[in-house]
């Protein structure tokens, strides 16, 4: 009665879907990359034909990372979550794995290997400040992939071109880099949601870097809310939504099965996306 099958790109839908009822607020064009992040790493529950459950379980490289584990509210409660969570574990093996989950779930996932190494949170504001922007910054294009996935692999402990390409060249998504000197020093993406915009990635070798890309960033929001993920403790990330005022909205605990992984953490001003890490 209780089936758990691999979701094809066109049933990404209903697992946007139910991370927007959720009120996630996911970007529009969320879907269609995230699954090519990984064709294999996105799972539906169905009870009877219904589908009522899902859940990413994500490979990069030898590195993993699950989110989107959502069961309807009236199944909850009645092991399906349970069932559909060992599939994607499964799935994933005995690699790394992370994830950002809720606070008050953080014992359930003890039980299941993670350990808790730092929160992340949630920050929103509206951006309305006029600048300059550097002639250090310009937009991203295909010709920068192979320079952007190298400067990614500073900051993301796995391997993740084909998620960067859809992310980072994409209709719904603005991408910006700081290029100096041949090198990227510093890159970011915004992207429209149902709800205003989210900032994420955002890395950079400085803070000034940071804070240019992020408020370059910002304008294509035109006064609309930005969202900005970031890691907690990072004092200049911790700054910067400090300098323009933006409000905490939620926390989340960032868990992994094994060490943490070696990244430039003081260098990401914004979490890609909580959903695949």
């Amino acid at each position: 009665m209780y089936n758990i099958v691999n979701a094809s790109k066109e049933e990404m839908e209903f697992l946007i879907k139910l991370a927007k009822d959720e009120e996630w607020n996911p970007g529009l064009s969320d879907g269609k990359v995230f699954f090519d992040a990984d064709p294999n790493g996105f799972f539906i529950g169905k009870l009877n034909g219904e589908p009522i459950s899902c859940i990413a379980g994500v490979k990069y490289g030898d590195f993993a990372f699950v989110g989107l584990y959502i069961v309807k509210a009236p199944f909850r409660g009645k092991g399906y979550g349970l069932e559909i969570w060992n599939k994607a574990i499964g799935y994933l093996g005995d690699i790394n794995i992370g994830l950002d989950g809720v606070p008050a779930q953080i014992e359930n996932y003890n039980k299941s290997g993670f350990k808790l190494y730092h929160g992340s949170l949630r920050f929103a504001g509206t951006i309305s400040v006029s600048i300059n922007i550097s002639s250090n910054i310009i937009p991203a294009n295909e010709q920068y992939l192979n320079k952007i996935v190298a400067y990614d692999s500073f900051h993301f402990p796995g391997k993740r071109d084909k998620f960067l390409k859809g992310w980072f060249f994409n209709d719904c998504h603005q991408s910006l880099l700081w290029h100096e000197n041949n090198l990227i020093r510093g890159m970011g993406v915004i992207r429209k949601c149902y709800h205003g915009y989210k900032v994420g990635p955002l890395f950079a070798d400085t803070a000034e870097i940071g804070e240019s890309l992020f408020l370059a960033l910002s304008q294509y929001a035109k006064g609309e809310t930005i969202y900005l993920d970031i890691i907690e403790g990072n004092k200049s990330a911790e700054n910067l939504v400090k300098k323009f005022k933006m409000t905490k909205m939620f926390q989340c605990a960032r868990m992994y099965t094994k060490a943490r992984p070696k990244a430039r953490w003081d260098n990401i001003y914004g979490i890609t996306t909580f959903e695949l890490g």
